[in-house]
Protein backbone atom coordinates (compact mmCIF):
# COMPACT_ATOMS: atom_id res chain seq x y z
CA UNK A 1 0.00 0.00 0.00
CA UNK A 2 3.16 2.25 0.55
CA UNK A 3 5.87 2.08 -1.34
CA UNK A 4 7.16 5.49 -1.13
CA UNK A 5 6.90 7.36 2.03
CA UNK A 6 7.98 10.92 2.54
CA UNK A 7 9.17 12.43 5.84
CA UNK A 8 9.20 16.05 5.63
CA UNK A 9 10.93 17.68 8.79
CA UNK A 10 12.39 19.97 10.19
CA UNK A 11 15.21 18.17 11.49
CA UNK A 12 14.68 19.54 14.91
CA UNK A 13 13.17 17.41 18.32
CA UNK A 14 9.68 18.42 17.72
CA UNK A 15 9.61 15.97 14.88
CA UNK A 16 11.51 12.93 16.67
CA UNK A 17 7.69 11.50 17.24
CA UNK A 18 7.21 11.78 13.12
CA UNK A 19 10.24 10.32 12.34
CA UNK A 20 9.78 6.80 14.53
CA UNK A 21 6.84 6.26 12.57
CA UNK A 22 8.16 7.29 8.99
CA UNK A 23 10.98 5.18 9.85
CA UNK A 24 8.73 2.29 11.21
CA UNK A 25 6.34 2.29 8.21
CA UNK A 26 9.57 2.07 6.07
CA UNK A 27 10.74 -1.04 7.72
CA UNK A 28 6.94 -2.36 7.72
CA UNK A 29 5.71 -2.11 3.70
CA UNK A 30 9.47 -2.10 2.72
CA UNK A 31 9.02 1.41 1.09
CA UNK A 32 10.89 3.80 -0.18
CA UNK A 33 11.45 7.12 2.67
CA UNK A 34 12.67 10.01 1.47
CA UNK A 35 13.95 12.04 4.52
CA UNK A 36 13.38 15.90 3.22
CA UNK A 37 14.40 18.98 5.04
CA UNK A 38 13.68 22.43 3.53
CA UNK A 39 16.60 24.27 5.19
CA UNK A 40 16.01 28.21 4.24
CA UNK A 41 13.98 30.75 2.36
CA UNK A 42 15.85 32.75 -0.30
CA UNK A 43 16.03 36.09 0.99
CA UNK A 44 15.47 37.80 -2.61
CA UNK A 45 15.05 36.52 -6.03
CA UNK A 46 18.45 35.33 -7.08
CA UNK A 47 20.38 36.18 -3.47
CA UNK A 48 23.03 33.76 -1.77
CA UNK A 49 21.49 34.04 1.43
CA UNK A 50 18.91 32.40 2.76
CA UNK A 51 16.71 32.71 6.22
CA UNK A 52 16.81 29.30 7.84
CA UNK A 53 13.82 27.78 8.77
CA UNK A 54 14.90 26.37 12.23
CA UNK A 55 17.18 29.21 13.24
CA UNK A 56 16.00 32.34 11.50
CA UNK A 57 19.03 33.63 11.07
CA UNK A 58 20.35 34.56 7.58
CA UNK A 59 23.26 32.02 6.13
CA UNK A 60 25.31 32.03 3.19
CA UNK A 61 24.36 29.26 1.01
CA UNK A 62 26.96 27.58 -1.41
CA UNK A 63 27.32 23.49 -1.34
CA UNK A 64 29.53 22.63 1.51
CA UNK A 65 26.62 24.31 3.88
CA UNK A 66 23.67 22.11 1.63
CA UNK A 67 26.09 19.17 2.65
CA UNK A 68 26.63 20.25 6.46
CA UNK A 69 22.98 20.62 6.59
CA UNK A 70 22.47 17.08 5.37
CA UNK A 71 25.39 16.01 7.71
CA UNK A 72 23.66 16.91 10.20
CA UNK A 73 19.85 14.73 9.32
CA UNK A 74 22.58 11.99 8.83
CA UNK A 75 23.48 12.58 12.34
CA UNK A 76 19.82 13.67 13.71
CA UNK A 77 18.86 10.43 12.65
CA UNK A 78 21.83 8.04 13.29
CA UNK A 79 19.91 5.38 15.48
CA UNK A 80 16.80 5.44 12.96
CA UNK A 81 18.95 5.02 9.99
CA UNK A 82 21.24 1.94 11.43
CA UNK A 83 17.90 -0.21 10.78
CA UNK A 84 16.60 1.55 7.81
CA UNK A 85 17.36 -0.54 4.33
CA UNK A 86 16.00 1.90 1.89
CA UNK A 87 16.02 5.71 2.86
CA UNK A 88 17.61 8.90 1.27
CA UNK A 89 17.83 11.83 2.88
CA UNK A 90 17.63 15.03 1.17
CA UNK A 91 17.74 19.25 2.21
CA UNK A 92 16.69 21.83 -0.29
CA UNK A 93 16.23 25.64 -0.47
CA UNK A 94 12.77 27.41 -0.59
CA UNK A 95 9.22 27.93 0.78
CA UNK A 96 8.65 24.78 3.17
CA UNK A 97 5.24 23.56 1.65
CA UNK A 98 5.85 24.51 -2.10
CA UNK A 99 8.84 21.90 -1.64
CA UNK A 100 7.46 19.44 0.07
CA UNK A 101 4.22 19.48 -2.60
CA UNK A 102 6.77 19.71 -5.71
CA UNK A 103 8.75 16.24 -3.87
CA UNK A 104 5.78 14.57 -3.29
CA UNK A 105 4.31 14.98 -6.59
CA UNK A 106 7.71 14.29 -8.37
CA UNK A 107 7.93 11.30 -6.69
CA UNK A 108 4.30 10.46 -6.85
CA UNK A 109 4.29 9.63 -3.18
CA UNK A 110 1.53 7.45 -1.29
CA UNK A 111 2.31 9.02 2.23
CA UNK A 112 3.32 12.25 3.81
CA UNK A 113 4.24 12.27 6.91
CA UNK A 114 4.75 15.30 9.40
CA UNK A 115 4.93 16.64 13.16
CA UNK A 116 1.97 19.08 13.60
CA UNK A 117 4.46 21.77 15.16
CA UNK A 118 7.66 23.51 14.37
CA UNK A 119 8.60 24.27 17.59
CA UNK A 120 9.54 21.81 20.55
CA UNK A 121 7.84 24.10 23.09
CA UNK A 122 4.41 24.36 21.28
CA UNK A 123 3.81 20.65 21.81
CA UNK A 124 0.88 20.34 23.90
CA UNK A 125 0.09 24.24 23.93
CA UNK A 126 -3.26 23.73 22.81
CA UNK A 127 -4.30 26.57 24.41
CA UNK A 128 -2.39 28.93 23.55
CA UNK A 129 -2.57 28.43 19.46
CA UNK A 130 -5.38 28.40 17.41
CA UNK A 131 -4.35 26.86 14.24
CA UNK A 132 -1.59 24.16 13.54
CA UNK A 133 1.58 24.77 11.75
CA UNK A 134 1.41 26.58 8.69
CA UNK A 135 3.07 24.59 6.67
CA UNK A 136 0.97 21.44 7.62
CA UNK A 137 -2.15 23.70 6.63
CA UNK A 138 -1.22 24.24 3.31
CA UNK A 139 0.74 20.60 2.61
CA UNK A 140 -2.98 19.29 3.92
CA UNK A 141 -5.02 21.42 1.74
CA UNK A 142 -2.89 20.74 -1.72
CA UNK A 143 -1.77 17.41 -1.26
CA UNK A 144 -2.54 14.17 -3.76
CA UNK A 145 -2.21 11.99 -1.41
CA UNK A 146 -2.91 11.17 2.41
CA UNK A 147 -0.71 13.60 5.22
CA UNK A 148 -0.33 11.95 8.30
CA UNK A 149 0.37 14.13 11.31
CA UNK A 150 1.77 13.05 14.10
CA UNK A 151 2.23 14.93 17.51
CA UNK A 152 2.02 12.98 20.35
CA UNK A 153 4.43 9.81 20.68
CA UNK A 154 2.84 6.79 19.21
CA UNK A 155 3.03 3.24 20.56
CA UNK A 156 1.56 1.41 18.57
CA UNK A 157 1.25 2.79 15.08
CA UNK A 158 1.52 0.66 12.56
CA UNK A 159 3.57 -2.09 14.22
CA UNK A 160 0.81 -3.08 16.35
CA UNK A 161 -2.52 -1.88 14.20
CA UNK A 162 -6.37 -2.84 15.66
CA UNK A 163 -8.33 0.20 15.16
CA UNK A 164 -8.82 3.03 12.75
CA UNK A 165 -11.43 5.46 13.56
CA UNK A 166 -12.78 7.61 10.31
CA UNK A 167 -15.12 10.26 10.51
CA UNK A 168 -17.28 11.89 8.47
CA UNK A 169 -19.38 14.69 7.40
CA UNK A 170 -20.41 12.86 4.51
CA UNK A 171 -18.67 15.59 1.99
CA UNK A 172 -16.70 14.53 -1.07
CA UNK A 173 -13.49 14.77 0.93
CA UNK A 174 -15.16 12.67 3.41
CA UNK A 175 -15.81 10.01 1.02
CA UNK A 176 -12.32 9.97 0.12
CA UNK A 177 -10.83 9.52 3.62
CA UNK A 178 -13.74 6.68 4.02
CA UNK A 179 -12.13 4.72 0.75
CA UNK A 180 -8.20 5.05 1.81
CA UNK A 181 -9.45 4.51 5.75
CA UNK A 182 -11.37 0.80 4.18
CA UNK A 183 -8.64 0.25 2.39
CA UNK A 184 -6.03 0.73 5.08
CA UNK A 185 -8.08 -1.48 7.66
CA UNK A 186 -8.40 -4.38 5.04
CA UNK A 187 -4.60 -4.32 4.43
CA UNK A 188 -3.71 -4.33 7.99
CA UNK A 189 -6.43 -6.72 9.46
CA UNK A 190 -7.91 -3.80 11.71
CA UNK A 191 -11.31 -3.14 12.61
CA UNK A 192 -13.00 0.05 10.83
CA UNK A 193 -14.75 2.00 13.13
CA UNK A 194 -17.38 4.45 10.96
CA UNK A 195 -17.98 8.21 13.15
CA UNK A 196 -19.74 10.82 12.87
CA UNK A 197 -20.80 13.95 15.10
CA UNK A 198 -24.46 15.24 14.63
CA UNK A 199 -23.73 18.72 15.64
CA UNK A 200 -27.57 20.06 16.04
CA UNK A 201 -26.16 23.76 16.80
CA UNK A 202 -24.83 24.50 14.17
CA UNK A 203 -27.39 24.83 11.56
CA UNK A 204 -29.16 26.95 14.29
CA UNK A 205 -27.07 28.51 17.25
CA UNK A 206 -28.49 28.90 20.58
CA UNK A 207 -31.82 26.74 19.51
CA UNK A 208 -32.54 24.10 22.35
CA UNK A 209 -33.89 20.48 20.41
CA UNK A 210 -36.12 17.52 21.83
CA UNK A 211 -35.13 14.46 22.39
CA UNK A 212 -37.41 12.99 19.74
CA UNK A 213 -35.31 15.46 16.92
CA UNK A 214 -31.93 14.91 18.20
CA UNK A 215 -33.05 10.96 17.72
CA UNK A 216 -33.94 11.75 14.22
CA UNK A 217 -31.04 13.53 13.12
CA UNK A 218 -29.62 10.34 14.43
CA UNK A 219 -31.31 8.07 12.55
CA UNK A 220 -30.53 10.29 9.48
CA UNK A 221 -27.03 9.81 10.22
CA UNK A 222 -27.21 6.30 9.80
CA UNK A 223 -29.27 5.43 6.43
CA UNK A 224 -26.48 7.71 5.36
CA UNK A 225 -23.72 5.60 6.33
CA UNK A 226 -24.88 3.00 5.15
CA UNK A 227 -26.47 4.10 1.87
CA UNK A 228 -23.25 5.91 0.94
CA UNK A 229 -20.25 3.95 2.68
CA UNK A 230 -21.21 0.15 3.51
CA UNK A 231 -21.81 -0.81 0.20
CA UNK A 232 -18.00 0.14 -0.90
CA UNK A 233 -16.85 -2.42 1.62
CA UNK A 234 -17.32 -5.19 -0.55
CA UNK A 235 -17.35 -8.01 1.62
CA UNK A 236 -15.59 -6.16 4.34
CA UNK A 237 -16.94 -6.70 7.36
CA UNK A 238 -14.76 -5.82 10.56
CA UNK A 239 -16.44 -2.65 11.16
CA UNK A 240 -19.11 -1.00 13.04
CA UNK A 241 -20.93 2.44 13.13
CA UNK A 242 -20.67 5.23 15.85
CA UNK A 243 -22.69 8.44 16.16
CA UNK A 244 -22.97 10.47 18.55
CA UNK A 245 -24.42 14.25 19.20
CA UNK A 246 -22.17 17.08 20.27
CA UNK A 247 -19.57 19.09 19.33
CA UNK A 248 -17.41 17.20 16.56
CA UNK A 249 -13.69 17.27 17.66
CA UNK A 250 -14.75 16.79 21.06
CA UNK A 251 -16.68 13.49 20.23
CA UNK A 252 -14.36 12.07 17.60
CA UNK A 253 -11.57 12.48 20.56
CA UNK A 254 -14.03 10.71 22.89
CA UNK A 255 -14.92 7.88 20.69
CA UNK A 256 -11.04 7.28 19.74
CA UNK A 257 -9.99 7.09 23.33
CA UNK A 258 -12.60 4.65 23.91
CA UNK A 259 -11.47 2.18 20.88
CA UNK A 260 -8.41 2.44 21.76
CA UNK A 261 -7.46 4.24 17.65
CA UNK A 262 -4.71 3.70 16.59
CA UNK A 263 -5.19 6.22 13.45
CA UNK A 264 -7.63 8.35 13.09
CA UNK A 265 -8.34 9.64 9.59
CA UNK A 266 -10.71 12.62 8.39
CA UNK A 267 -10.80 15.12 5.42
CA UNK A 268 -8.83 18.14 6.36
CA UNK A 269 -11.84 20.58 6.08
CA UNK A 270 -15.38 20.60 6.93
CA UNK A 271 -18.32 20.57 4.41
CA UNK A 272 -19.12 24.31 4.97
CA UNK A 273 -15.52 25.22 3.50
CA UNK A 274 -14.50 25.41 0.08
CA UNK A 275 -11.86 22.93 -0.50
CA UNK A 276 -9.98 25.41 -2.50
CA UNK A 277 -10.34 28.24 0.26
CA UNK A 278 -9.53 25.73 3.30
CA UNK A 279 -5.95 25.72 5.33
CA UNK A 280 -7.11 23.26 7.25
CA UNK A 281 -10.60 22.55 9.55
CA UNK A 282 -11.56 23.52 12.61
CA UNK A 283 -12.60 19.94 13.34
CA UNK A 284 -9.29 18.73 12.21
CA UNK A 285 -6.89 21.11 13.74
CA UNK A 286 -8.73 20.62 17.13
CA UNK A 287 -8.56 16.52 16.71
CA UNK A 288 -4.73 17.08 15.68
CA UNK A 289 -3.50 19.59 18.77
CA UNK A 290 -5.09 17.21 21.27
CA UNK A 291 -5.17 13.41 19.97
CA UNK A 292 -3.22 10.82 21.56
CA UNK A 293 -2.56 8.65 17.95
CA UNK A 294 -1.79 10.11 14.57
CA UNK A 295 -4.46 12.22 12.42
CA UNK A 296 -4.36 11.14 8.61
CA UNK A 297 -5.88 14.28 6.64
CA UNK A 298 -7.13 12.76 3.41
CA UNK A 299 -8.86 15.27 1.01
CA UNK A 300 -8.47 14.04 -2.95
CA UNK A 301 -8.90 10.85 -4.45
CA UNK A 302 -5.25 10.05 -6.40
CA UNK A 303 -4.47 7.90 -3.75
CA UNK A 304 -6.96 6.63 -2.13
Amino acid sequence: MFKKILFATTASPACDNAAKVAFDLEMKWDAELCVFHVLGVPSRGFSSFVTDVRTGENEQIDPDYVDWVTEEMKNTYADLLKDSENSTLEAVIGVPHREILRKARAENVDLIIMGAHTRDEDIGAARYRSVVGSTMQKVAKSARCPVVIISRPCTTCWKLFSNIVVGTDFSKPATSSFLWAARLAKEVNARLHIFHAVDIHASEPGKVKGQAEIEAHIEAARKKIDTKYLSQLKGFDNYEIGIREGTPYVEILKFAREKQADLIVMAHHTREIDPELALLGSTVEQVVLRSSCPVASVNHPDKT
